[in-house]
């Protein structure tokens, strides 16, 4: 039984009930199996791979869940963090550039770093420059673990206490659970969203 059989089927046997009925598929798929699932009582299609906010997206919708996110972010953009400054470790060039585009109204002093060797040299020459450090995981020459390790074996108080952000696509538990063994503090999964990015500088830096 696929799952416009199944669809139809629980419709059937519950027509009164007001259960939503999500279809995952690729998102070729659901170019493809749109009308069909439409005429079948399907209330949704869900594209993979499967995103956090995308999924918590249709399952507040199918809750008739309703949130002020937009409104939340607009505010947490007018913060002002122009005496704070970001250590931004991240091999991806574009990345730093986008991430660095999107925080710009937060007045966040941003300096990068291409792996996380340099992250270290920069951080190890001037530690009490900054207040936070995202981490990418995944980087030549030094991943983000190690650079982390690095950073809180130096022989200075703010090694210590620096807030460290992994970034990684690698969102399960055990990934997680390694990136707070490595003595982060917190996770972000890519692609990044800016709204969850503003939470936890916001977090960390107020």
């Amino acid at each position: 039984m696929n799952a416009h059989e199944l669809t139809e089927e629980l419709k059937s046997m519950h027509p009164k009930q007001e259960s939503s009925v999500i279809i995952m598929a690729s998102s070729d798929e659901c170019i493809d199996i749109e009308q069909q699932a439409k005429d079948a009582g399907v209330d949704g299609l869900l594209p993979k791979p499967l995103f956090p906010s995308a999924l918590v997206d249709r399952i507040n919708e199918a809750l008739c869940i309703t949130h002020e996110t937009a409104d939340e972010t607009s505010d947490d953009m007018d913060a002002d963090y122009s005496n704070k400054c970001m250590l931004l470790a991240e091999d991806v060039e574009i990345n730093r550039e986008i991430l660095i585009s999107l925080l710009e109204p937060t007045r966040l002093n941003i300096e990068s770093a291409e792996n996380g060797a340099v992250a270290v040299s920069m951080y190890s020459a001037a530690p009490e420059k900054y207040d936070i450090i995202f981490m990418d995981v995944q980087m030549p020459e030094m991943d983000g673990y190690d650079a982390t390790r690095r950073i809180r074996e130096l022989d200075v108080p703010s090694a210590k206490t620096v807030p460290i952000v992994a970034m990684t696509a690698n969102v399960f538990r055990e990934d997680i659970e390694r990136c707070l063994d490595a003595g982060m503090n917190d996770h972000l999964g890519k692609p990044l969203e800016i709204s969850i990015v503003l939470e936890l500088i916001k977090k960390y830096l107020t």
